[in-house]
């Protein structure tokens, strides 16, 4: 068989000559060796699977926690759990605004770690409605915590390294996705072992007999032209027969035209389209839907925050007023509220949208009653990307109200988004939460190849938001992951092929 060497990419020859039949090879290997960096690896790994010279023998899945920026300023400082217990201990009760103050946490902070601390009955209320210890020293898991963090000042730690106890109290402080604001992130590594085959050992025997090293050059340079390097260096020859590019003219892209599609087919239905801007206020994206500002369940948004300026310049009335005064008492909701005092100097700080909720939100004080509304919003969190999930990704966000909308009517809603709009046969509803809706409904397609996953939430807006915005019937409310929809509509099984520029093989899928 005739084996043609000169096309071969450099990466691909250095690693030919420099392994043999029945070797482990190993991008470990590689990495130490010959000095290539992991993506140089894989992809010469890639390259040399795909012509038959390298065959996969074995491979292992591990998983790693590494610290993130804010687990080593814990591990430096304390964790706030730590730090707010030591806190109360030495200054006595103080309000949770206070401590934060003291301490230089953010509020969201303090509230998550007082939480912890109440349910590990270390700490609770007193009747002056403040932060005080009622234990003499902190528990095991808090210890075992600040032991794992130290741990990971020293590298990544294995979870086969793990004991029991380590790895559930790593479980409560690792995130795969939306790591930022968690001590440690969680990395899952491949482990895969090649083997040379006989076509790669007849392509190394080749590629010896050529003279070919890999370190021949690929372009000249103005300076290799300057210095006269350039004649007595070995040039890489041009592959004459290589195909060009194929060149396509413009085309619709096929995630346009169905974001286009989804639109005209809700308005058609009688729905009305509302929109807004990608930045907002921790107001309308948060506080307005009764999601407490000083909470762990301020903690589902990993938001990006605006730096310049910092805050808006005001919050609408009386919108502002009554939503304050809802979530400190209940205003007139019928609600006790969250009992804590709201800060209007937070709300004012501005983040990128995190959720087309915001849009209904902004909704509501203008709304008709009956109505339908929707919006397709881009909204912003942090994430780790992989298959289903991205850091900036489209909802498709709606309201319905009137006196006569129940759950039964939500559920059909969700039923029509399934399985007309994003085109799933395979549908079920799991109870959920979210601090603006009860009850709280999400619903999961089945994908052919990626199996179930959670197309979004739902619910009935609980009064604490509609009265406090200016609306006292029924409110219908769901926010959903178009992206996700667009992968079952699309025939994809990538949210990242949405958005790649190579749309000719989108385009395939359905015929678009």
């Amino acid at each position: 068989m005739e084996i043609d060497v000169k096309n071969l990419h450099p990466l691909e020859v250095r690693l030919l000559r420099h392994v043999a039949m029945g070797e482990p090879i190993t991008a470990g290997r590689i990495v130490d060796e010959l000095g290539y960096k992991v993506g140089q690896c894989n992809q010469a790994f890639s390259w040399l699977s795909a012509k038959g010279y390298l065959v996969e023998k074995s491979r292992e899945t591990r998983v790693l926690y590494e610290l993130t920026e804010f687990g080593r300023e814990q591990a430096e400082k304390g964790t706030p759990a730590q730090r707010i217990f030591a806190f109360i201990k030495a200054e006595g009760p103080h309000a949770l605004p206070e401590i934060a103050s003291a301490l230089g946490l953010e509020k969201s902070e303090v509230g998550s770690a007082f939480g912890q601390l109440s349910k590990a009955r270390c700490a609770q209320m007193n009747d002056e409605n403040k932060a005080q210890s009622i234990a003499d020293e902190l528990g095991d898991e808090f210890l075992l915590t600040a032991n794992l963090l130290q741990k990971g000042l020293q590298g990544a730690l294995d979870e086969s390294a793990l004991d029991a106890d380590e790895k559930k109290a790593m479980g409560k402080i690792a995130k795969k996705r939306g790591a930022a604001s968690s001590p440690f992130k969680v990395i899952e590594r491949e482990d895969i072992v090649y083997e040379l085959t006989e076509e790669g050992s007849q392509a190394k025997e080749a590629v010896l007999k050529a003279n070919i090293t890999g370190e021949e050059l690929g372009s000249l340079t103005p300076e290799m032209l300057a210095s006269g390097s350039w004649k007595t260096g070995s040039f890489r020859p041009y592959g004459l027969n290589a195909p060009t590019s194929r060149l396509i003219p413009g085309r619709h892209n096929p995630y346009g035209n169905y974001l286009q599609w989804v639109k005209d087919k809700l308005c058609s239905l009688g729905f009305e389209e509302f929109d807004g801007s990608l930045v907002e206020n921790e107001f309308w994206n948060g506080d307005a839907l009764f999601m407490p500002q000083f909470h762990s369940a301020r903690d589902i948004h990993d938001v990006y925050y605006v730096k310049d300026p910092v805050h808006c310049k005001e919050i609408e009335e009386p919108w502002l007023s009554q939503v304050a005064k809802t979530h400190e008492n209940g205003w007139e909701t019928g609600s006790r509220g969250w009992r804590y005092r709201f800060d209007h100097e937070f709300t004012r700080r501005q983040v990128l949208r995190s959720q087309g909720t915001v849009l209904s939100a902004r909704q509501l004080p203008k709304a008709r009653i009956p109505g339908k509304y929707f919006g397709v919003a881009r909204c912003f969190r942090y994430d780790q990307v992989d298959a289903t999930h991205g850091a900036d990704f489209y909802q498709t966000e709606g309201i319905v109200l009137g006196n006569d909308v129940n759950l039964k009517t939500l559920l059909g809603l969700l039923k029509m988004f399934a399985e007309e709009i994003a085109g799933a046969e395979e549908v079920k509803y799991v109870p959920g939460y979210f601090p603006f809706t009860e009850p709280s409904i999400e619903v999961h397609i089945k994908h052919p190849v990626l199996g179930w996953f959670e197309l979004g939430g739902s619910g009935i807006f609980r009064p604490e938001v509609t009265k406090a915005l200016g609306i006292d019937v029924p409110v219908l409310a769901w926010g959903l992951g178009i992206d996700r929809m667009a992968l079952m509509h699309l025939g994809l099984n990538d949210l990242r092929e949405l958005f790649t520029p190579n749309i000719e093989s989108v385009r395939m899928r359905r015929g678009n």
